[in-house]
């Protein structure tokens, strides 16, 4: 629940913020009466990303007959490669969006083609939903059937608390850093995406893929990955009682090699950013 949570928590305060910042403008603009091109382009995003999660869904039942351990490994990998490159994509472009989104409005605005920011809301709100439900699709081929449910409450919530938080960034309740957040839901996932990949390494194993082994330890009579709070830490940080070598070691090289991509070089881009920003100002 909580990793589901995170993950739509993240992409939707993505989509609320470009939706909060396309509305900012129009206010500027005095153009309010087309709010309605905005909001019914964010409507059909989110109505596109929800008919893509139920395709991805009835896809899935052939491709199971390939092997349920197989497709998972897949989709697990696939959401890992998409959680590493968001993050890197945001690490280096997040303080650029909303210069970025306010000019295509300013371009709208004066070719009088308003009606074009309801496709930059359908597609910015579908491009977050897309990944929302892959990201999703992975995390639930890691935890146990039964906790499906509480999957769902998560991104549910996530969703709801992203719309909140939205809210209040353009409606006065600027007290939030949305650097901070960022940073920190960054942190969140690298460590969701670090547990993803190293539960992929897990069922390689199991299809024989890579060399089987035994578990370095076993901590199940403390806390079972089978349990609740197990459940809970295994969808979050990836853990687990009965980690095998390959299954560590991959997760440790994880962490170092994206947490050097997405960390890395925020001081070189920050520079970069003041750099051109004085120089605009000269």
């Amino acid at each position: 629940m909580a990793a589901t949570f995170v993950v739509t928590l993240r992409e939707g305060f993505e989509a609320a913020l470009l939706l909060g910042i396309v509305y900012a403008c129009l206010d500027r603009f005095g153009a309010r009466h087309h709010y309605r091109w905005v909001t019914l382009g964010g409507a059909l995003g989110l109505v596109a990303s929800i008919l893509m999660g139920i395709a991805v869904t009835f896809l899935s039942g052939p491709l199971l007959d390939l092997g349920p351990d197989l497709v998972g490994a897949t989709v697990i990998f696939a959401a890992v490669g998409l959680l590493t490159w968001h993050g890197w994509w945001m690490s280096r472009h997040a303080l650029a969006m909303r210069s970025d989104v306010q000019r295509r409005v300013a371009e709208a605005e004066a070719r009088r083609q308003l009606s074009v920011l309801g496709l930059i809301a359908f597609t910015g709100v579908f491009r977050e939903g897309a990944e929302t439900v892959l990201c999703l699709w992975g995390l639930m081929s890691q935890t146990a059937e039964g906790a499906s449910r509480g999957g769902l409450a998560g991104g549910v919530l996530g969703v709801l608390t992203a719309a909140a938080l939205g809210w209040s960034v353009f409606r006065g309740g600027r007290r939030l850093s949305v650097r901070h957040f960022f940073t920190v839901t960054s942190v969140v996932l690298l460590l969701v995406a670090a547990g993803l990949f190293s539960t992929g390494l897990g069922k390689l194993q199991g299809l024989g893929v890579l060399p089987l082994a035994d578990a370095l330890w076993d901590t199940s009579f403390l806390v079972s990955d089978h349990g609740l709070v197990g459940g809970f830490a295994t969808g979050l940080v990836g853990y687990r009682a009965r980690p095998t070598l390959v299954e560590v070691t991959g997760y440790t090289l994880y962490l170092v090699v994206a947490g050097v991509l997405l960390f890395g070089g925020r001081r070189t881009t920050g520079a970069r950013t003041a750099g051109a920003r004085s120089a605009d100002a000269r």
